[in-house]
């Protein structure tokens, strides 16, 4: 009884296992292929890398935003995630304001003491954040986008079904041997 339970369990955290590994090479190798990141339905997941909106999300975590463009009105109190440099950052907006007839966002990590020092104009926004976090998954897709992270995303989930084959052929060739004895 003891046995079988254990061998129940096994079998279900390595199914789970082998989802997540799943799911994980399919967001990488989707991202990589299509040269950005990819997007399900308008919405796209991001890696939250600093501290500056704790505790509404923590680092490490992921969250969804819902895609938008340089006409998608934004109101005060909206978290939105937008380009500045080379870099994603995701901040609430504290103030909107016109520059030459366009919104431009005063924005404020929760975290952070004061307002960041520059406007967001609407063609940096990305999108805004959706109220869908998972904790602590961002550190996991931030290595799985890495070289050795992709690496073994490739690698893991062959030598799974490699072993799965081999597990099925001994499987096969004893049911064999069995129904000749």
């Amino acid at each position: 009884m003891k046995k079988k339970m254990l061998g129940i369990v096994s079998s279900g955290m390595g199914a789970i296992l082998l989802v997540v590994i799943c799911l994980a090479a399919f967001i990488v190798l989707s991202s990589r292929l299509s040269g950005g990141e990819p997007t399900f339905r308008g919405y796209q997941v991001k890696a939250v890398l600093s501290g500056s909106m704790e505790p509404t999300f923590q680092t490490g975590s992921i969250i969804s935003i819902k895609l938008g463009d340089e006409h998608t009105p934004y109101e005060k109190g909206d978290i939105i995630t937008f380009r500045m440099e080379d870099k994603l950052i995701t901040h609430r907006i504290i103030d909107v304001l016109k520059d030459n007839g366009q919104a431009v966002y005063k924005t404020k990590g929760d975290h952070n003491n004061g307002p960041d020092l520059w406007t967001v104009p609407s063609q940096t926004i990305i999108g805004k954040y959706t109220n869908f976090t998972i904790p602590y998954i961002g550190y996991a897709l931030k290595f799985a986008n890495s070289k050795a992270g992709s690496a073994l995303l490739l690698i893991v989930p062959g030598i799974l079904l490699m072993i799965s084959a081999f597990r099925s052929i001994i499987v096969a060739k004893r049911e064999l041997e069995g129904s000749k004895a």
